[in-house]
């Protein structure tokens, strides 16, 4: 594999972080914190809202004291996603599509990355969806672009491992 095709898909990083900023930037400029912006879908299944959450999925760490928190919150990350890139880069053993998966996770940690380093510790969430009352929940935990990335790919990458790894069992 060239170095072209190595780092091809680290443009997914690029265009993931710079669109989850891109939309952040106009939700800031036209929904007040707090309030519900948009009703998408049957008036209440999709919500486009403002809301700024300074811990990470469903607030974990909400009461963490700052220092603990810029450690797992941005300096952790940091060194992950930069080490990760590094040796995806530098590995053979990534197949094209799992390489733009990770690309595409990648993005969405840059995401909430550069949220956590230039708003203060705390990220924009916006997409607010109905949840019917399953597990507990009416509405999903609010989340944004980048979060939707590191799931998605995170998941399907998972699911290219474990298949893998059954091809190489049989």
């Amino acid at each position: 594999m060239n170095k072209k095709e190595r780092l091809l898909p680290f443009v997914l990083t690029v265009c993931i972080a710079a669109a989850d900023q891109l939309i952040k930037i106009w939700i800031s400029a036209n929904i007040t914190q707090n309030t519900i912006g948009y009703r998408l879908f049957d008036g209440d299944f999709l919500r486009i809202i403002h809301v700024r959450n300074n811990a990470v999925a469903f607030s974990m760490g909400t009461g963490l004291p700052d220092i603990v928190r810029l450690l797992l919150f941005i300096i952790v990350p940091l060194v992950f996603i930069g080490y990760l890139i590094f040796y995806v880069i530098r590995s053979d053993e990534f197949s094209p599509f799992q390489r733009w998966l990770i690309g595409g996770a990648a993005g969405g940690g840059l995401g909430n990355l550069i949220d956590r380093v230039f708003r203060s510790s705390w990220v924009i969430d916006y997409i607010d969806v109905k949840f019917y009352g399953l597990f507990g929940m009416e509405r999903f935990p609010t989340f944004n672009l980048a979060d939707s990335s590191i799931v998605v790919c995170g998941i399907l990458l998972i699911i290219t491992f474990l298949y893998s790894l059954r091809g190489k069992h049989e």
